[in-house]
């Protein structure tokens, strides 16, 4: 524990994983995945083997440790303004706006790591993480009702959703983010209201 504590916030590490991550980034763009080893990651990240396996055990330990560090980064925009969010299905959803915001920020990292098809545990971490907020916010808007007369299963309804939601987002990045993060909420959210309303 003391161990992971001091990973955290020790500066030398921090810079450390940064530059593996870069490395590992910038690599993915130039050769496949399967042509990754240690040597060209530690090479470019301009450390050595040992320092490599100081911090991870392979390539596939070193991937899912950047996907949960994703996904915790990503948890703590969500944590920090989950309380802003709104009942108006037609406006922005503003943890999204957040969300897309932290991605248009690092373009680089998440164009490669989400819509290059060579890494898919970023999606799917990423896909859970969006199936909890679809689920928190069809129980926000309180739609359990709406979807039980009109005969849709709950789990489906989320699932849809999610589904939809991270394959738009990947497009967006595949497209070079052609839209503002808050116009592309603005319009998820307009999509899906119309979409509870059986418009499609």
């Amino acid at each position: 524990m003391k161990n992971d504590n001091k990973s955290a916030t020790d500066p030398r590490i921090l810079r450390t994983r940064q530059l593996i991550r870069d490395a590992f980034v910038d690599l993915l763009q130039e050769v496949d995945i399967e042509k990754l080893t240690v040597n060209r990651i530690a090479e470019r990240a301009t450390i050595n083997r040992v320092t490599f396996y100081l911090h991870y055990r392979d390539i596939t330990d070193m991937m899912e440790k950047m996907a949960d560090e994703m996904n915790e980064h990503i948890e703590r925009i969500v944590d920090q303004y989950h309380r802003f969010d709104n009942n108006e299905t037609e406006e922005a959803w503003p943890v999204l706006v957040k969300v897309l915001e932290h991605f248009a920020d690092h373009p680089k990292f998440y164009r490669v790591v989400l819509a290059s098809k060579r890494t898919p545990i970023f999606t799917e971490r990423l896909l859970k993480l969006l199936t909890r907020l679809v689920t928190e916010k069809i129980e926000k808007l309180e739609m359990e009702s709406v979807f039980a007369q009109a005969g849709i299963h709950k789990e489906i309804a989320i699932w849809y959703s999610s589904s939809a939601l991270i394959g738009t987002i990947v497009a967006w990045l595949r497209n070079d983010m052609p839209y503002a993060p808050h116009f592309l909420a603005k319009q998820f959210s307009l999509i899906r209201s119309y979409s509870y309303k059986g418009f499609m």
